[in-house]
């Protein structure tokens, strides 16, 4: 976005409207991204393989409303991901850390239920729920995933420096350490690792406690 005085900066450059029932930025363009853009994200394998073979389903996608560039500029987009599951593990993004790794973002709920897995390089993971109206802050150098827990459309916006990049491959060689899985009392969360090979010591615990 140029560097403009507010008198001549186009006022749709300065202000635009979610529609929170279509999930969408009118004007923007959405990138959409299905089941097959997702292999090695989930972490059963032999499930997402039946899923594909069911059909290549929406799993999300991100409207970027605004690319600001320049120095001490920031960048929006909205994110939507479609409810389901493949086996137990909910629908996610693929996640990723940000290029420019000290740059933070913050992610608002505009409709649905869901949350944010964060991890870092120093071995801190955590997953916080955001839901409608909330807010949550990702530090720098933190990666982040989206995850739908419930049974509708979960939207969100995003805000982060226009410098800050997307870094997908640092995550994706050895994937987020947590999964997040459809319980019998509502979602739960447990180690990836636990997961693909169980033991009595595993931890699980609940994704909204």
């Amino acid at each position: 976005m140029p560097r403009e005085g507010l008198r001549t900066l186009a006022p749709e450059l300065l202000r635009q409207r979610i529609d929170a029932v279509t999930g969408t930025l009118p004007g923007a363009k959405a990138v959409d991204r299905h089941l097959s853009d997702l292999r090695g994200c989930f972490a059963d394998e032999a499930a997402y393989e039946a899923a594909l073979e069911g059909g290549d389903e929406l799993v999300y996608s991100v409207t970027t409303g605004l690319e600001d560039e320049s120095e001490g500029g920031l960048s929006y987009g909205l994110g939507v991901v479609q409810p389901g599951r493949v086996g137990r593990e909910y629908y996610l993004t693929k996640g990723h850390y940000h290029a420019w790794r000290e740059a933070a973002e913050v992610y608002i709920g505009v409709s649905g239920a869901g949350g944010l897995v964060l991890e870092n390089d120093e071995g801190a993971e955590q997953f916080v729920p955001l839901g409608a109206g909330e807010l949550v802050y990702v530090p720098g150098a933190t990666a982040h995933r989206t995850v739908n827990t419930g049974d509708v459309p979960f939207s969100y916006v995003g805000i982060y420096p226009g410098q800050a990049g997307h870094d997908y491959a640092s995550i994706a060689e050895d994937n987020f350490r947590l999964v997040v899985l459809a319980g019998p009392d509502g979602p739960v969360v447990m180690n990836r690792s636990d997961l693909l090979d169980p033991s009595p010591t595993a931890t699980i615990r609940k994704a909204h406690a």
